[in-house]
């Protein structure tokens, strides 16, 4: 008896074939990527791979271990890469979750910091540090004060009456001060190879 197909019995027909191929494709790739096994080597030519990990604390801590690995003369015995990861946290918090309100002052800005929970102390131990590194970079003097659920910074240019130095500090507001100076990839390579300090975390 001949097989009678019917226009929609068709069209299902021809996905069915179209789709076939991609099935064998999925189980050739999860049976390459089976837990344990490393990945295979790949032969796409320069520049036709992604460069980025996923996430950003992924990747920063990805290219810090690449540095510590293509480094002879690293201590691993002192390498600490969680307390990088502990650190990058702590920046996560300040960035995104602290509530910042600003007012000026005399020759720059007043900034109060505040958090709840963690944040709290990633707030105290972010600008402890930060606050060492921007003095010592020439930048505007910082004056800290903790407080029960933060800090209060208070920031003034360097040189007094300087309106222009006065409107930047005020401009960058206190997450444009944290961004400041060229320090930040140094400290988190020294922190990671254990010649940096932790943050008290």
């Amino acid at each position: 008896m001949p097989v009678v197909r019917t226009p929609a019995a068709a069209s299902l027909f021809a996905a069915l074939l179209l789709l076939a191929p991609l099935s064998g494709v999925r189980a050739q790739d999860h049976s390459q990527h089976a837990p344990g096994m490393p990945h295979p080597a790949t032969a796409a030519a320069p520049g036709t791979m992604p460069t980025q990990g996923g996430q950003a604390a992924f990747a920063t801590i990805q290219e810090i271990a690449r540095l510590l690995q293509a480094d002879p003369t690293t201590d691993w015995s002192k390498v600490k890469l969680e307390a990088l990861r502990l650190h990058l946290i702590d920046m996560d918090l300040v960035t995104m979750q602290s509530r910042v309100t600003a007012a000026p002052v005399a020759d720059g800005a007043a900034f109060v910091v505040r958090g709840a929970g963690e944040t709290i102390g990633a707030i105290k131990r972010m600008t402890a540090s930060h606050v060492q590194m921007v003095e010592m970079e020439g930048g505007p003097r910082v004056t800290r004060t903790e407080l029960p659920d933060g800090v209060r910074l208070v920031v003034t240019a360097r040189t007094s009456g300087s309106a222009t130095e006065a409107a930047r500090i005020r401009g960058l507001g206190f997450i444009g001060l944290m961004t400041s100076g060229d320090h930040h990839q140094m400290h988190h390579l020294m922190m990671a190879s254990g010649q940096g300090m932790s943050h008290g975390r």
